[in-house]
């Protein structure tokens, strides 16, 4: 897939708007929408590594479609992510926004804490 699709696929399943990625990203929106056109070229890399950071993914990701497993070996807590993801996806996009909005909002409780 492509840096566009990917990123596309990315902020659905995160539920963001446009917007919202543009804000928390600081780039501005008609780059964002400009990224997500047709034929659209990849964004520098800074500003890939800030929409990646934003969408809690790896620049690779969007480039290439594939997340690359970290080095360490796999702890219990990246099994259960891993299903936890699997289980969020199954979801209609509704309700995964939902449930998306929620836990961000609770990572940023805590990380006040």
């Amino acid at each position: 897939m492509s840096f566009r699709e990917n990123l596309r696929e990315a902020i659905d399943f995160f539920g963001l708007g446009q917007k919202e990625l543009a804000y928390k990203a600081n780039i501005s929106l008609r780059n964002i929408e400009n990224y997500l056109r047709e034929n659209a070229a990849i964004p520098s890399a800074d500003k890939a590594v800030q929409i990646a950071q934003v969408l809690g993914v790896t620049v690779e990701y969007l480039v290439t479609g594939v997340e690359t497993p970290a080095k360490s070996s796999v702890h219990e807590d990246d099994n259960e992510l891993q299903q936890l993801v699997k289980s969020l996806k199954k979801l209609p996009k509704a309700k995964r926004r939902i449930v998306m909005k929620n836990a961000l909002n609770l990572c940023e409780i805590l990380k006040e804490t």
